[in-house]
């Protein structure tokens, strides 16, 4: 979509970060132009900086055609050399370290995590240098505050190169890079800086995710909450409970746009991760610092559970034998049963997602739950005499708090959507404020942690631009520019309620997204402004410098680019990326402030 040239401007990849750092400032030396990197370079991994040290080997490193050698390890050449017998060999590496020598240990990157910086700003505070040589300082010096600091340095190192440090190979073999002579002072605004990327609706192979887990950590993210389950597809592998994926994970056809849409897709759609694909994915992850969420929904957004198993569902009101995996989308009225054996068919569930995902959150949906069928269940209403429940309200909140109680004794917390309020919320329990801001300000101000998604700002399925060239128009205009004013804390909080907000996610609903391409244009740009609204400390939303981000934008698109990110350009859909005649739900004017 870009052209790029020839070699990488110091300057403009100085003024161009995403998310803006806390501050940078300009070293002496090394010009306009900056300074240019050796060949080779030796990198000194502290103890902790193990993770970073194989990112900048397995991304920074091909995308360059820099050499990183071990600093326990005699200089190499690079590979271009080729040494062809055992002299010529000693002679480069006799070359390296004269070289090394003359220049004072400039052919250095450090990597180091300091204790001090992370009690003082925290394990993801960092400090990044970069120096020309002469004064005997490494080329590139990474500090954190803790491990995750030290990625995130990393993560502005590649971007300080140029974008197309964000390639997989060297664009040519004699390539020069160049960096800017700056030092780098930076730590996040808030520990929760998510994605929920929704597979249960449209499933994403698990080569997809790891694509975005690449995305979420150039963009300073560090969780990544996956919808895995849902009326339309069931998407994780439970070996106790095999038909969740021979059933449900399988529909035979799809609803193509909004559910009022006549048009359907009849390619029978699914897929699911097994074990061994959620423990590459976690693994991962944590190779980026990034927290995998998994999100198990109960009691509602079941109707692929209970296609696979009957007796999940309200029998003794519907015939759940006939029920299938569903086809459409919206809110569906088969909700689980709230009977000892649905709990212990869950329970089995989640011990077996527990074992997969490290994460201290477990995410149990709760949301959209019509309670018709427990209003009509003998079941359901033995189940509100015998625990002297006031209505159906309550027994979903009962339903809850009885996860919140079984993954309290494991160590872990429940985390759900803000339906979860109603009818009381588990003391442990944390909430995704989806609705709207007033389900975390409830939250909030009884003590609960929450993080903030309201929709009317941060669901990027919503469409980004008036007019009938967007495809599959959903919900409010959300523009780049509304994202980047999105505030997470509402101002009506006093500071302990307000330390209550954990941070802050951007919702992927795939509904209308039947493919990458789709996902692709409906998250980018709009991340890169979510990201810097949940890492820097920007002010007021009326005060932020939109005008500065987007001129940092110009960059960060070829960034884009070198990565093969089919986001939205500024001037509007290509061709391709239009969906003309396929039925949306636009809604106009401006979002409530609720």
């Amino acid at each position: 979509m870009a052209t790029h040239p020839a070699t990488p401007d110091p300057a403009a990849a100085r003024a161009a970060l995403i998310p803006a750092p806390a501050l940078i400032t300009g070293a002496a030396g090394g010009g306009p132009a900056g300074f240019a990197l050796p060949p080779v370079l030796r990198l000194e991994a502290g103890r902790g900086t193990e993770r970073t040290a194989r990112w900048l080997r397995t991304a920074l490193a091909p995308a360059t055609g820099l050499t990183l050698t071990d600093a326990a390890a005699t200089d190499t050449a690079p590979a271009s050399v080729v040494a062809t017998d055992a002299a010529s060999a000693d002679a480069v590496s006799a070359d390296a370290a004269s070289a090394d020598a003359a220049d004072g240990g400039h052919r250095r990157v450090v990597l180091r995590v300091d204790a001090a910086l992370g009690e003082a700003e925290g394990p993801e505070a960092y400090v990044l240098t970069t120096a020309p040589p002469g004064d005997g300082a490494p080329a590139v010096a990474i500090t954190g505050g803790g491990p995750e600091g030290v990625f995130w340095g990393a993560q502005t190192l590649r971007q300080l190169l140029g974008a197309d440090a964000f390639r997989r190979a060297p664009l040519t073999a004699d390539r020069v890079w160049r960096l800017p002579a700056v030092t780098v002072r930076d730590r996040p605004r808030f520990g929760w800086r998510g994605l929920m990327l929704d597979v249960a609706r449209h499933f994403t192979p698990k080569e997809g995710v790891l694509r975005q887990l690449d995305l979420v950590a150039a963009h300073k993210l560090n969780v990544l909450h996956l919808h895995l389950t849902d009326d339309q597809g069931w998407r994780i592998e439970i070996k106790r409970h095999p038909r969740l994926t021979e059933v449900g994970a399988w529909r035979p056809r799809t609803k193509w746009g909004h559910r009022a849409s006549e048009l359907w897709s009849e390619t029978p759609h699914g897929g699911f991760y097994t074990q061994d694909d959620i423990r590459e994915i976690v693994a991962y992850a944590a190779e980026r610092h990034i927290t995998v969420v998994p999100e198990i929904d109960i009691p509602g957004h079941s109707q692929a559970a209970i296609a696979a198993y009957p007796e999940l569902g309200n029998a003794d009101v519907v015939d759940t034998t006939a029920i299938g995996v569903w086809d459409t989308w919206g809110i569906n009225p088969n909700i689980l049963a709230p009977t000892d054996a649905v709990l212990r068919f869950y329970e089995g569930v989640f011990e077996e997602v527990l074992a997969l995902f490290p994460s201290r959150f477990i995410h149990v949906g709760g949301d959209e739950a019509p309670k018709e069928q427990w209003k009509d269940s003998a079941a359901a209403q033995a189940r509100i005499e015998e625990n002297g429940l006031a209505n159906e309200d309550e027994l979903q909140s009962w339903f809850i708090r009885h996860f919140d109680t079984w993954l309290t004794a494991r160590g872990r917390r429940l985390i759900g959507w803000d339906e979860i309020l109603e009818g009381g919320l588990a003391p442990g329990a944390a909430v995704s404020s989806w609705r709207g801001y007033a389900g975390g300000v409830a939250a909030a101000r009884a003590g609960h942690d929450v993080v903030m998604c309201p929709e009317q700002h941060v669901y990027l399925d919503h469409r980004q631009a008036p007019g009938d060239d967007e495809p599959i128009p959903i919900g409010f205009v959300r523009t780049l520019e509304d994202v980047y004013r999105f505030e997470p804390v509402p101002a009506e909080l006093d500071g302990d309620e307000a330390r209550r907000i954990l941070g802050a996610q951007a919702n992927v609903w795939t509904e209308a997204m039947q493919d990458p391409g789709r996902v692709d244009y409906q998250t980018h740009p709009r991340l890169a402004a979510f990201a810097e609204a949940v890492w820097s400390s920007l002010g007021a939303p009326a005060e932020r410098d939109f005008g500065g981000f987007e001129a940092r934008m110009a960059e960060h698109y070829r960034r884009l680019d070198a990565l093969g990110v089919g986001y939205r350009p500024p001037s509007g859909p290509l061709p391709w990326q239009r969906r003309p005649g396929v039925l949306g739900r636009p809604r106009e004017g401006t979002p409530p402030a609720v």
